[in-house]
């Protein structure tokens, strides 16, 4: 996109001058005074106070590890795992896996996993266009289910999937990793929701990707198997923006996706974004493939809260000029600016949502936020235009 047309896209929603603001924020206190603050483990986290017995289904993404360890930190007892690879790769899974969470046992097939009636929770990272079906498999089992992002790749997999849930009462919970197993992430919802920035007006989510070509499988590369570049990685993003803001109905302003440099996977995605609009705020989203080698992470992903009294950035994985690891939260009031390291905090999330399993509550994610997220990207994505680039 050349740059007269960008500052025309963001400008529809008033977005231009606002991004730049809290990009140049700052900036200018980096080189003032300000406060640095490194935050110590909460000393009041209690152990899981619930158990539950749950299962694997699907290791084609390697989200499963984390999502798996956060259920089992939050009480769960893993007691079998199943890959539905069909590439070849079902060994491989198997063996990293176990290397992981040890001796698992294998089933022998998803039946004997959903007419297993001590199962109470299935969680999955199938290739993305298979995990709606198998959720909704799961809730008329009498199972609850958390998926890896994307849960959903079409709107008629979004219109099955609710009706299910209206018909069972069950789960269908997305891992939105970048916002709920990221301590800094966790840490600026606690301050956004104890009114640290004043009102949030807007988000602004920066998520660039390495692509690592070489190291994904085929579905990687199809468009119909993985949702399109705002259906994956954006689902994130749409979720975040629902959360900060407080939005419970939102709408998508405008939305763009192209592949502009890897022309030798033509049905790949390497560009995307989209600004979004809600009952608590309005946002911004950029994702892509662009991560260069010369980063010593796989993405240098940026938050930025805008409130009516301050603002919060994240740099969540990595700060390239300056302080060292990650999970690094700013904040800017009408007082001071301050420097969080969050990288030693609690994450609740696989407490909670064992607790809400056992408790029938939604703590740890609600329900009707998640498929928004959802709802969004996919409508971002069926709508979006190609960006013009010179």
């Amino acid at each position: 996109m050349n740059l007269f047309d960008r500052r025309r896209f963001l400008q529809l929603a008033g977005l231009a001058g606002s991004a730049s603001i809290a990009g140049t924020g700052i900036a200018q206190t980096a080189s003032e005074n300000i406060r640095h603050e490194v935050l110590g483990p909460n000393a009041n986290v209690a152990p899981p106070k619930h158990t539950i017995r749950f299962a694997v289904i699907g290791l084609d993404h390697g989200h499963i590890m984390s999502m798996t360890a956060a259920v089992l930190r939050g009480g769960g007892q893993l007691v079998s795992v199943l890959s539905t690879n069909r590439e070849g790769l079902k060994e491989k899974q198997l063996a990293e896996f176990r290397a992981r969470f040890g001796d698992i046992p294998e089933a022998p097939g998803e039946d004997a996993i959903l007419q297993d009636r001590s199962i109470q929770l299935v969680i999955a990272a199938p290739v993305p266009d298979e995990r709606a079906s198998l959720g909704i498999r799961v809730m008329k089992a009498e199972k609850d289910f958390l998926s890896d992002k994307p849960a959903i790749t079409s709107l008629a997999q979004l219109a099955a999937v609710r009706k299910t849930i209206r018909e069972t009462k069950r789960k269908f919970a997305v891992m939105y990793s970048e916002r709920l197993e990221v301590p800094a992430a966790v840490k600026a919802g606690e301050l956004v929701q104890a009114g640290a920035i004043g009102k949030v007006i807007q988000t602004v989510n920066l998520a660039p990707h390495r692509l690592r070509a070489s190291s994904r499988p085929g579905w990687f590369f199809d468009k119909k198997r993985y949702g399109g570049i705002l259906t994956d990685i954006g689902s994130h993003q749409a979720d975040q923006f629902l959360f900060y803001t407080g939005s419970t109905k939102a709408t998508v302003v405008a939305s763009q996706t192209g592949n502009l440099a890897h022309p030798a996977y033509p049905d790949f995605e390497d560009f995307g974004d989209m600004m979004l609009t809600g009952n608590g705020g309005t946002g911004y989203v950029r994702v892509d493939w662009f991560t260069p080698d010369g980063l010593a992470t796989w993405g240098d992903g940026r938050l930025f809260i805008l409130g009516t009294e301050g603002y919060i950035e994240l740099r969540k994985y990595i700060d390239p000029v300056g302080r060292p690891g990650a999970n690094h939260l700013l904040i800017v009031d009408r007082k001071e600016a301050l420097h969080l390291d969050c990288s030693k905090l609690d994450l609740p999330f696989g407490r909670e949502f064992v607790a809400d399993i056992v408790n029938r509550t939604e703590t740890a994610q609600n329900q009707e936020q998640a498929l928004l997220a959802a709802e969004l990207v996919l409508k971002a994505q069926k709508n979006a235009t190609r960006p013009i680039v010179v």
